[in-house]
């Protein structure tokens, strides 16, 4: 094994290593979103969402009676 196809791993490595951490990186940075998309699913097949009053709010702002 020469010096080149040392240095030719140890490049793939480090890349490949750099790829699979954006990744991670990228599928963190989704998982609040998920999460709450996931229980607003869950509180749809549970309730229908006619428990809470703010069925009439479709963007999460909850309703001020002031």
């Amino acid at each position: 094994m020469s010096w080149d196809d040392i240095v030719l791993l140890i490049l793939a490595f480090f890349g490949a290593v750099s790829l699979l951490l954006a990744q991670v990186n990228d599928v963190l940075a989704r998982l609040p979103h998920v999460i709450r998309a996931w229980r607003d699913v869950r509180r749809e097949l549970d309730g229908g969402g006619r428990d809470t009053g703010e069925s009439g709010f479709t963007d999460g702002a909850r309703r001020r009676d002031h």
